[in-house]
């Protein structure tokens, strides 16, 4: 990992860049994981109806003191998906004082993390909306908003553990891309009648892995082989994730059997790629140097 600037006196090292040194690392790994249980949880609530729960109420409830607190189950779903979300929230906040105080952040990771708690207020506007409102254009620009979010903490992450990480993760990334595609297709309406809220929540729960997947190994992967060719697969997994993710919705949301082809068709050049990807990256002879130096 490489680093704008570094402290070599230790004892004159700033709190920040002590914790950069013994916990940023978690720290950004346990955003990613809240981020992420933020957007399952929200469409959980979605799919379950729960995000009407709450007697439409913002950011108040429908129970307890002042409507602090859920009346009912569908109620105590849509809250603990707020409740995830803020502490969501206060984590991205940590995280950005932390990379901005800390010298030895490297600085393309502080302004990622930057870019996602600019982006957090948005997003909890746009959530707000969802309950007041609930418009198919807010949904959307609500679910984007925390994929763009989840996508730089994850970037984020990579940057962070990629001094560690080898071609060998590169592989392993990939195959886990392979292993994402086909169970994201498998659980979408395309082969599962009742699109249930279990299902659609292992649906999204499988293109997260696959997001994370082929990120690491485009960050990681590339410029790290010798082969043009290998270089360019990986970098190119993530705009078909991203297509995989976008076309998925759409097909479910205008059931257009167009759609459907095309989300099959893009899935399959995926998955295609990921399986070239990761014969080649096992084969492929590593470049030398720090390719993720800035």
């Amino acid at each position: 990992m490489s680093y704008d600037s570094h402290t070599s006196d230790s004892s004159s090292a700033s709190p920040f860049d002590r914790f950069d040194r013994f916990g940023f690392s978690h720290l950004l790994a346990s955003t990613v994981v809240l981020v992420a249980a933020t957007i399952l949880l929200g469409v959980a609530a979605k799919a379950t109806g729960s995000g009407l729960a709450c007697d439409a109420n913002w950011p108040l409830c429908d129970g307890g003191l002042l409507n602090l607190f859920p009346a009912n189950f569908p109620s105590f779903f849509e809250w603990i998906h707020r409740v995830v979300a803020m502490v969501a929230g206060f984590f991205i906040v940590g995280t950005a004082i932390v990379a901005w105080r800390a010298k030895t952040i490297d600085r393309r990771i502080t302004y990622a993390v930057t870019l996602g708690l600019i982006l957090t207020p948005i997003q909890v506007t746009l959530g707000r909306e969802t309950v007041l409102s609930y418009e198919m254009t807010i949904l959307s620009l609500h679910f984007w908003t925390a994929v763009v979010i989840f996508a730089l903490f994850v970037v984020s992450a990579i940057l962070v553990w990629a001094h560690r990480l080898t071609t060998t993760h590169v592989t392993l990334a990939l195959a886990v891309g392979a292993v994402s595609v086909p169970l994201h297709v498998a659980l979408s309406p395309l082969f599962i009648d009742s699109y249930t809220a279990v299902i659609q929540t292992a649906q999204y729960a499988a293109v997260l892995t696959l997001l994370s997947a082929v990120s690491l190994a485009a960050i990681v992967g590339w410029r790290r082989y010798e082969s043009p060719l290998v270089s360019s697969l990986v970098a190119a997994t993530p705009v078909l994730a991203v297509g995989v993710l976008f076309l998925g919705r759409r097909a479910v949301m205008t059931f257009a059997p167009a759609l459907d082809v095309l989300y099959a068709l893009i899935a399959l050049v995926l998955f295609v790629t990921l399986l070239a990807g990761m014969v080649l990256t096992h084969r492929a002879v590593p470049a030398t140097g720090d390719a993720l130096a800035p």
